[in-house]
């Protein structure tokens, strides 16, 4: 058996951790595999192939890492927070050795997270059209640019047009990502079995522009307005997408991805304790 830990480098008890962490499993027989520290070899990739687990040693940000490392695998990922918010890791840094034993012995809750693929197209100029292709876990945001002007784009899902909008940009998230970007849009909090995506406009210049959700069949598409021309930004997961011919953006599109995202809890309720201890002040008892 092979195990992949993804320590966010940054911190050094992250990083401590799964140094105890690899002497436990090496003690076990369990091979142990590191991801690279993606500041210092931003252009290396790491290969999860072969693993049976992937573990998360961070905050949500390294969870998301892990998320992509994995991609459409499903390969299991078991989040062990060390950040400060840990909305999706699980387990707490005291309970590392535990948590992974427990997960190797099947143990844990399993919740399929859906994920999305993502196209952006960039224009090149003379005619000339780039596609990159990406995996989303949380959400993809077109925003309107460093300029700061309002960006016009026309939102069509399954080839239907809803709407030519004016605003600051537009955020397609999964059930996960609801409680990013999108939240802090005005969109709602949507349980993890939601299969569909949330659509979100952010800051439109109308008064009936609203969230809603799509079914995980759908295609959401995004095409920018070429009658007001305006500087605009693509973000997948909170990174930052760029042409490598410096175009800019034309359109995104989006899909639910091939395969989920399989996250490892202790406690089947968990994304409902997490809702009401980030969001809802869960500390206060009920009355």
């Amino acid at each position: 058996m092979k195990i992949l830990l993804v320590p966010n480098y940054s911190r050094l008890d992250a990083v401590q951790a799964a140094a105890v962490l690899e002497t436990w499993l090496a003690h076990e027989g369990v091979e142990v595999a590191w991801a690279h520290d993606k500041k210092r070899e931003p252009n290396r990739v790491c290969d999860p192939e072969g693993c049976a687990l992937v573990v998360s040693l961070g905050g949500d940000g390294t969870l998301l890492r892990a998320a992509r490392i994995v991609g459409y695998r499903e390969i299991p990922i078991l989040g062990l927070s060390f950040g400060h918010l840990g909305f999706l890791t699980g387990a707490g840094s005291d309970e590392v050795v535990r948590s992974v034993a427990s997960a190797l012995a099947g143990e844990m809750h399993q919740s399929r997270r859906a994920t999305l693929d993502v196209d952006v197209t960039f224009d090149c100029g003379g005619g000339l059209k780039r596609d990159t292709h990406h995996f989303a876990l949380n959400e993809l945001a077109l925003t309107r640019g460093g300029l700061g002007d309002m960006i016009e784009f026309d939102v069509a899902v399954s080839g239907n047009h809803i709407d030519r909008l004016r605003g600051d940009g537009f955020v397609v998230s999964t059930a996960t990502g609801s409680t990013g970007y999108a939240l802090s849009a005005g969109g709602p909090i949507v349980t993890p079995e939601f299969n569909g995506m949330v659509c979100v406009p952010i800051a439109p210049h109308t008064i009936l522009a609203r969230a809603f959700l799509t079914s995980s069949s759908d295609v959401v598409e995004l095409q920018l307005s070429p009658d007001r021309p305006a500087e605009s930004s693509v973000f997948v997961d909170g990174r930052l997408v760029t042409c490598p011919e410096g175009g800019s953006t034309a359109a995104c599109t989006v899909r639910r991805g091939a395969g989920d995202i399989i996250l490892l809890d202790s406690d089947a309720g968990g994304f409902y304790d997490s809702v009401s201890r980030v969001f809802y002040g869960g500390m206060r008892k009920k009355q």
